[in-house]
């Protein structure tokens, strides 16, 4: 089956933008000359036009047209997930404790909430090939509707903790990534004898009011994980 034509539209000014023959600045050919061309309805245009302007090719401006967009050098996209990863598969996961515990001061702050509020915590030990390679702590506001489901929770994702209270769709995510000497626990934990530095990887969730529902610190030992990023 042959693609609709508001595809054949978007691949054709796709392949004029990678070889230059449209530069960053220059105008997309009107709605109706794309029209005529093409032998559709300005509807089916628009669809074409839409889907560039989404995959950030070309940019509109109201009562003049559209143009090409200068391309995001600098922007990677990074694909995160605890469980698995570019580099490092965990292959299983121990739940070391959950319990419902009151925020210290910190803790109630990045949550915006107060202290005599009960916070979730759940900590887990991640595996691969039976070594110990990261410490995962969760921190959830308390909920009286969401069940605690210990063996769901044992191998669940951040995002899969949180999805019977809310659609996974309508998350806001925030990660934050940096380089720690991990304390004693850790260091336990983890099978470290030396100063072997921790690639901790902060998460935060939000829900669609922009409010914290959740905060996830994973620590993994540096020489077991990488995370990379990409510009397509």
């Amino acid at each position: 089956m042959a693609d609709p034509v508001y595809i054949k539209i978007v691949e054709d000014i796709k392949k004029k933008v990678n070889s230059a023959e449209l530069k960053p600045g220059d105008t997309v050919p009107p709605e109706t000359a794309l029209c005529k061309e093409y032998g559709v309805s300005r509807m089916t245009v628009r669809k074409g036009l839409a889907i560039l302007a989404s995959e950030g090719y070309i940019y509109s401006v109201p009562g003049k047209g559209s143009y090409v967009q200068k391309p995001e050098v600098n922007k990677y996209t990074l694909h995160y997930d605890e469980m698995n990863n570019p580099i490092n598969s965990v292959d299983n996961a121990r739940l070391l404790e959950v319990s419902i515990i009151m925020p210290d001061e910190k803790l109630a702050d990045e949550l915006q909430t107060t202290r005599n509020k009960h916070v979730i915590m759940i900590r887990r030990l991640f595996y691969t090939e039976g070594s110990p390679v990261a410490y995962d702590v969760k921190y959830l506001l308390y909920s009286k509707g969401i069940p605690i489901v210990e063996k769901e929770i044992e191998q669940a994702t951040f995002q899969e903790m949180v999805s019977n209270s809310m659609p996974i769709f309508a998350l806001k995510k925030r990660i934050s990534i940096s380089a720690q000497i991990p304390n004693k626990e850790i260091k336990r934990y983890l099978n470290i004898y030396d100063d072997l530095a921790l690639l901790v990887v902060e998460q935060k969730l939000y829900n669609n009011e922009n409010k914290p529902i959740g905060i996830g610190i994973t620590s993994y030992r540096g020489d077991y994980i990488k995370l990379q990023g990409s510009s397509d």
